[in-house]
């Protein structure tokens, strides 16, 4: 019997994360250790916005280095994953069967979002990589609606591992470093409201967080860094529930807080 697998948050910080994991890379090392293999993993990264949900089936999907100005040594960096077009295509069907349209992209690869923590957690690239892009104009609605259409691939031995950040406000970061590198206050308000909120089920406030949470517009200028948040809850199934295995700020102004869920059997105890 094919053991459930959990859906995932994970953050992936700057591009630097790949060459100074620390704790929080640590701890996405732990977390994949202590899950069974996966037969394929759908990733969604914060960085592949499309109009409409879009399915990658690269047989080969290519290390996509999308930043400019960081050390040569990260651009030397690979990630030799491989893809699974019959697993791609369940994942579109599961979309499909959901009611949300579906495109496939046959040429995308993995953008930093994707390759850098993959290449942190499954380092010997053994397990197929589906890339699946998120849809910022739709808001968190559409992407925990995206979420609970990947939802029954947890028990087909689907891993969903979603890509994003809690916090994420590049100009912030700039104004903390020349400020000798105080974090905000909201950065942790912020962080600690989402964990709080995930602890409650609270899915509707979730949803609604840029009206209710403490430094929303602060903490995500726009949405796209946090919707892989709302995929993976919905895709946790029903009463799922929520487990922060790492909680921690990177580069003064990244919460770089991570989350397993599970769905609970007879809903929340």
């Amino acid at each position: 019997m094919t053991q459930i697998q959990p859906a995932l948050f994970i953050p992936h910080g700057a591009p630097t994360f790949a060459l100074r994991p620390g704790a929080a890379g640590a701890a996405l090392v732990r977390q994949a250790q202590s899950l069974p293999l996966p037969r394929a993993i759908v990733i969604v990264s914060a960085h592949w916005d499309t109009a409409l949900p879009t399915v990658g089936l690269a047989d080969r999907p290519e290390t996509i280095h999308d930043f400019w100005g960081f050390p040569e040594e990260l651009y030397a960096l690979r990630y030799p994953a491989t893809g699974c077009r019959e697993a791609a295509e369940e994942v579109a069907a599961a979309i499909r069967i959901a009611g949300l349209p579906v495109e496939r992209d046959a040429g995308r690869g993995l953008d930093h979002g994707a390759w850098v923590p993959l290449r942190l957690m499954f380092p010997d690239a053994d397990v197929p990589v589906i890339p699946l892009s998120i849809q910022s104009r739709g808001g968190p609605q559409q992407a925990y609606r995206l979420g609970q259409a990947l939802a029954p691939l947890a028990s087909k031995g689907f891993l969903i591992v979603a890509s994003g950040n809690v916090t994420h406000n590049l100009r912030d970061y700039q104004a903390a470093a020349r400020n000798g590198g105080r974090t905000p206050a909201y950065v942790r308000r912020f962080a600690d409201w989402i964990a709080a909120r995930l602890d409650a089920g609270d899915i509707s406030a979730l949803l609604d967080y840029r009206r209710q949470a403490p430094g929303a517009v602060q903490s995500h200028p726009s949405d796209e860094h946090l919707l892989p948040l709302h995929v993976a809850l919905g895709a946790g199934g029903e009463h799922a529930r929520a487990k922060r295995f790492h909680s921690g700020i990177d580069d003064y102004v990244i919460a770089m807080d991570a989350y397993s869920f599970l769905p609970q059997q007879g809903g929340r105890p």
